[in-house]
């Protein structure tokens, strides 16, 4: 072979070689720069851009912790004042003596016109155990059902356990239950129930202070009906109320639940 084909020759083989070894190294230099773990034998100095922290997105901002914190802790505050007045809300009479914290009562002070039109108060009442109800003559059912329970509970109790309980029947329907009206109705149950009336504005101070609702519903005219909360109270001869009761109590269930109430006082 001629020396200067034999001199090309083993040029370009060289240059393939280095190529190929330059090659070699770009592919190693790739691999390593996606590698998560630094190789201890390594003495090359890392790049200081990928050492540094990450500076926080503008986005994430002291904001984004705080308001939902102070969110929650004013609901937790008002789930919390909520609860107590829930607790501090008690029957009169049922204070704790030794306790300062006092709390809405149910019960107090009235004023209204009794079945001979004479003026009647809550201290025409004392010293004696009264059973007091709110209604209305024309109620369809729960009412006359109701009276007539009140009835059958105190006749109960004074006939068996010797124990006198004066019941009360206040109207939630002043407009038409006048005294008359009351005298009427009440006659048909016993001649012992008490029958109030009064101004509407009188009847809604009293309906308020012991906590009973009632509102008029199915107007036509005239003709309504009025839906209340059919609450039964057992008031002490101080007229301070020792217990409520619902109507799912029957005569002699209620009986049985009074004379409960009066024993743990006398």
């Amino acid at each position: 072979m001629p020396m200067s084909r034999l001199v090309r020759f083993s040029l370009e083989n060289r240059s393939k070689v280095n190529l190929s070894l330059l090659r070699g190294l770009g592919s190693r230099r790739f691999q390593y720069r996606g590698y998560t773990g630094q190789p201890k034998s390594s003495t090359t100095r890392p790049d200081s851009q990928h050492l540094l922290p990450e500076k926080p997105s503008s986005s994430h901002s002291w904001s984004t912790y705080i308001v939902p914190t102070a969110l929650l802790a004013i609901a937790g505050g008002a789930m919390l004042v909520h609860y107590n007045d829930e607790r501090r809300a008690v029957l009169k009479g049922t204070e704790h003596k030794g306790n300062n914290i006092k709390g809405p009562t149910i019960g107090g002070p009235f004023s209204l016109i009794d079945m001979e039109h004479h003026l009647v108060t809550e201290r025409n009442f004392r010293g004696n155990w009264v059973l007091l109800y709110f209604g209305y003559t024309s109620s369809p059912d729960v009412g006359p059902a109701e009276v007539q329970k009140m009835a059958e509970a105190v006749d109960i109790l004074e006939s068996k356990q010797n124990l006198k309980v004066m019941p009360v029947f206040v109207t939630i329907d002043p407009q038409r239950d006048c005294p008359s009206q009351l005298r009427a109705y009440l006659r048909e149950f016993d001649q012992r129930i008490v029958g109030l009336t009064g101004p509407i504005n009188a009847i809604r101070q009293m309906a308020q202070e012991y906590r009973v609702f009632f509102k008029k519903v199915e107007e036509e005219g005239s003709d309504y009906l009025v839906e209340s909360s059919h609450n039964m109270y057992l008031l002490d001869p101080n007229m301070e109320i020792l217990k409520c009761f619902g109507v799912e109590y029957d005569a002699e269930q209620l009986s049985e639940a009074i004379l409960r109430e009066v024993k743990k006082v006398i």
